[in-house]
């Protein structure tokens, strides 16, 4: 008997949702990448903003070999190109691209040098990395080579002495203190930093990878965390000049100093800066969080063990970006409660607006009130002239009447037959009136 044909994979299961494939290669998104020591890294993070995809793509496409890189290639945010003697990786994030080069170490540029130049031994083509599209957030040179571990006070005087004798930070790295990290977070006039990566000759090329890649992080996440911090700077006399506005327009609702129009205009122009402040900063500092956070995260990777002598990355970031990330924490909730305030002031001013309309909707309904009983009274008068002027000219007819039967020869005395109608014309005419009224308001 011949086996059941196997059920193509494609129907073993239910259709895929639309993001399967793309949420499922997130993981695989950037990976890390492998390298050699010695070695030199370049790189460079810069703003992305108003920046095309296409705009990256055509600078790409300068490098030798990549006339035919299509926008197409850039749509998963990271590409790594291999070039003769070097690489490149592009990644493209929400709000900075970055750009790395890996490329040998040159030669002169080891422990054994003061301050090396190495911009002359860059191998991008001339002008290509001024050109790259964007605004510079983070430049940094990166460079890991092999050395001896065993006497860490020897090892940071020589990087030091490297770094160009400036005063530095330095830490192992590893549960086991596999490589050491020094670094001075200066800017040199070529507009790079430099950190510089010790390791033991038995280093692999993936671990090497991710020392880089946290290394890179940490200081591109500390300068995206500190772009929250001017504008803080810039809100800090927006946010006192409003409070002391608020605090004004409370005095005033307190004192009934002011009308409640004039109140309710000035505090509508408050809530409009208020809010105008808070839809451009929210952004801002829900970014600054969690760039904080990935710093905190990045620094933990690297599990730092101190040097005798120096601090380490994360002691000197955190003692410098903590007092920034408070502030900044501080004026959001600054923001939030005085947009909370606000409110609170409008409502109070509603609850004036509403108690000084009921007053004066009651001094109307009153005023209504009187003009019905005045109507009222005025109805009666009018009905009780009415009822006299019906009964004249019902009284004048009979008159005629009896006028005329006295011209016929009847017995009547004309006048006394009038006068003698009288009250009986007047109690028909009020009755007749009287259930008039008692038709017209009969429920329908």
């Amino acid at each position: 008997m011949n086996a059941a044909p196997s059920t193509p994979p494609a129907q073993q299961l239910p259709a895929d949702d639309d993001h399967r494939v793309v949420l499922h290669n997130e993981v695989h998104a950037r990976p890390s990448a492998y390298i050699r020591l010695p070695v030199l890294v370049v790189y460079v993070a810069v703003l992305n903003d108003g920046v095309t995809r296409e705009q990256e793509c055509a600078h790409l496409r300068q490098l030798p070999g990549q006339t035919g890189l299509s926008a197409e290639q850039l749509q998963d945010h990271f590409l790594r190109l291999h070039l003769p003697g070097y690489t490149l990786k592009w990644e493209r994030h929400t709000e900075f691209s970055r750009y790395s080069v890996v490329q040998p170490l040159p030669e002169g540029v080891d422990l054994g040098a003061s301050d090396p130049d190495l911009m002359t031994h860059i191998v991008l083509p001339p002008g290509w990395l001024a050109g790259i599209p964007g605004k510079t957030l983070a430049a940094i040179k990166l460079v890991m080579l092999h050395g001896d571990l065993s006497q860490p006070e020897q090892l940071l005087s020589q990087a030091r002495h490297w770094l160009g004798e400036h005063p530095v930070v330095a830490s192992r790295m590893g549960n086991q203190g596999h490589s050491v990290v020094v670094t001075d977070f200066r800017l040199r006039d070529s507009g790079f930093e430099r950190m510089l990566v010790i390791a033991p000759p038995d280093t692999t090329e993936t671990r090497a990878g991710r020392i880089s890649q946290r290394l890179l992080e940490v200081e591109t996440y500390r300068l995206m965390a500190l772009k929250g911090f001017p504008v803080v700077k810039q809100l800090g006399p927006v946010l006192a000049e409003a409070e002391a506005q608020l605090a004004h327009i409370t005095a005033q609702l307190e004192n009934k100093t002011a009308s409640e129009q004039e109140l309710l205009d000035t505090l509508v122009s408050l809530a409009a800066r208020v809010e105008r402040a808070t839809a451009e900063s929210t952004y801002r500092f829900s970014a600054t969080r969690a760039y904080y956070t990935l710093v905190g995260q990045r620094l933990a990777e690297l599990r730092e063990q101190a040097i005798p002598g120096t601090q380490t990355m994360g002691e000197f970031l955190q003692r410098r970006l903590s007092p920034a990330m408070a502030t900044v924490a501080a004026t959001a909730q600054r923001l939030t409660s005085l947009s909370e305030r606000v409110s609170r002031a409008s409502a109070l001013l509603r609850t004036r607006v509403d108690i000084a309309t009921e007053g004066q909707n009651q001094q109307l309904l009153e005023k209504l009130t009187r003009g019905q009983e005045l109507q009222l009274r005025l109805q009666s008068t009018v009905e009780g002239l009415s009822i006299a002027a019906i009964s004249y000219y019902v009284v004048s007819l009979l008159l005629y009447l009896a006028k005329a039967g006295k011209a016929a020869g009847l017995p009547i005395h004309p006048e006394m037959a009038a006068g003698v109608s009288i009250p009986l014309v007047l109690w028909a005419v009020w009755r007749t009136t009287r259930r008039i009224h008692a038709k017209l308001q009969m429920p329908h």
